[in-house]
């Protein structure tokens, strides 16, 4: 009987990690890495989705017909950002920001601009959400 009991158990085991390794495979496909712009720079022409940080640069904020148009640095290397979509309330120039998706193609002069369909913005702790004026209308009686 010790013996069944024992294969019965490594059995077990051996689904339970088959198990958690397809779940590890499975959740891979969905990581979205983070890189500074002087990281994402070097990996250019990755195809790759990934979310790209810095500051955004003042001065180069411009609406497109699709969305935004801008630059950011991490103070080495600065990209520019073709957002598509509405930027966040709290984008701002100088704010730092995380912007989701990949490198475009190459443009005339070679350089290739990031296409961004998320934008994410970085604030403190300090951050405060702004004041809402609430109306009271009839209130229902409790009861």
């Amino acid at each position: 009987m010790k013996g069944r009991r024992a294969w019965v158990a490594i059995g077990i085991c051996a689904v339970a990690v088959i198990a958690i390794i397809g779940l590890a495979v499975q959740l891979s496909g969905n990581v979205v890495y983070y890189r500074t712009v002087s990281e994402a720079v070097k990996i250019r022409s990755s195809q790759a989705r990934f979310r790209l940080a810095g500051a955004v640069v003042p001065g180069t904020i411009s609406e497109t017909s699709t969305g935004v148009s801008f630059e950011v640095t991490d103070g080495k290397k600065t990209v520019t950002i073709n957002h598509r979509g509405d930027p966040p309330q709290l984008f701002k120039p100088g704010a730092p920001v995380l912007c989701e998706g990949a490198w475009g193609a190459a443009t005339a002069s070679g350089v290739a601009a990031f296409n961004s369909d998320r934008i994410m913005i970085k604030h403190g702790e300090e951050y405060t959400p702004p004041k809402v004026k609430v109306t009271t209308t009839t209130s229902l009686p409790r009861g």
